[in-house]
């Protein structure tokens, strides 16, 4: 180990293996937006976006300025949506680095408005219409009044209005049903008011796999792009290939006999002669503190329980059931080693989030190695 062993091995060929089983299920007038917000979900923003890129990919969701400055920087060409909207100190960079805003004012309508004149350009934007997420957005009540403003505002250009479902991968339908029958009632009033938008857009990947009538001219997927499936229902629906390996190395072993403390708190003493195995990885680099006394590492293609609490750059794990172990072997906490598999979905069942906050909580001190 002649450098920290622990690395997140991201699979470009699943990524676009994914992108593709998405393309796939959608017509060919159809369009993709690619999420890569929050650094690609933890797997690396410019890095997937290229691999989407090779795959045909032109429009890509961001949620910030900054991160599509980074996209940019990267020289990733396209169309960069910032779908959190924008400042207005930020107004300069979305001229000056070719990004689209989504808009939900009519003040920063004007703002990029004004620049826009002054520059002697028409700049695209996405307007965002709330239909019962209860985040950004206009509210329909708003609707009519912002676009009436919208007309007077002549170096904008409305390319897409989208709104966002609350719980598209419910097997329950009626409430998404209802959105996306809003949203559509929306659309007609706002091309009542003179705007023809060249795309709309709702569907996250759960409604573009399972809802067909909501695979409008464009569609977001996220989570699906990098193997990870909303409910494992979705399984039987597409295949998907998991895009990350999180793995690590055994530090250190110890023989210990039975009533030996492991870590902080003693919460796991042993009760028989043990191997104790301890890895570098913790916490601080996104494994969860929750999976102390639950969760597994794969060491030799077996399942090693984690024991004790999980430590901020270390984790102990109990070996006694492992042939053959040995300092420097490797340990995989997300991914397959053998015929076993540790799956995002897997760690946040056993600690009560989401496989999305799974991904992203892979912190900057864990290196992004590409094949």
């Amino acid at each position: 180990m002649e450098t920290r062993p622990t690395v997140a091995v991201i699979d470009t060929g699943a990524l676009r293996h994914n992108y593709s089983a998405l393309k796939k299920r959608t017509s060919l007038a159809t369009r993709i937006m690619a999420i890569v917000k929050a650094n690609a979900y933890g797997h690396g923003d410019v890095e997937a976006a290229r691999a989407f890129g090779e795959e045909g990919c032109s429009f890509y969701g961001v949620a910030t300025v900054e991160e599509g400055a980074r996209l940019r920087a990267g020289r990733i060409d396209g169309n960069i949506i910032i779908l959190g909207g924008v400042y207005a100190g930020q107004i300069k960079d979305v001229f000056d680095l070719d990004l689209t805003p989504v808009v939900f004012d009519l003040k920063t309508a004007r703002r990029i408005n004004e620049r826009g004149r002054a520059l002697g350009v028409t700049k695209k934007i996405h307007v965002k219409i709330d239909t019962g997420m209860g985040r950004i957005g206009l509210l329909p009540p708003d609707v009519a009044p912002f676009f009436k403003g919208l007309k007077e505002l002549e170096s904008l250009r409305v390319e897409s209005v989208l709104s966002h479902f609350v719980e598209a991968e419910s097997k329950d339908k009626e409430y998404t049903r209802g959105q996306l029958a809003r949203f559509l009632k929306i659309v007609e009033e706002i091309k009542s008011c003179g705007f023809t938008p060249d795309f709309i857009d709702m569907a996250n990947s759960a409604a573009a796999i399972d809802y067909e009538d909501a695979r409008l001219g464009l569609i977001r997927p996220g989570i699906m792009l990098y193997g990870s499936y909303p409910t494992d229902s979705f399984r039987e629906k597409i295949a998907l290939r998991p895009a990350l390996t999180l793995k690590t190395r055994i530090l250190q072993l110890k023989k210990v006999g039975p009533g030996f403390n492991v870590s902080y708190g003693r919460r796991f003493t042993t009760g028989k002669e043990s191997v104790i195995a301890t890895l570098t990885i913790g916490y601080g680099d996104g494994l969860p503190r929750k999976l102390t006394g639950v969760g597994e590492a794969l060491i030799h293609g077996r399942r090693a329980p984690l024991i004790g609490t999980v430590c901020m750059d270390l984790a102990m794990c109990d070996c006694t059931d492992v042939p053959g172990v040995a300092v420097g072997d490797e340990a995989v906490v997300i991914g397959r080693q053998g015929t076993e598999e540790i799956t995002a979905e897997e760690i946040a069942e056993k600690t009560g989030t989401i496989s999305y906050e799974v991904f992203c909580n892979i912190s900057s001190r864990v290196p992004r190695v590409y094949i």
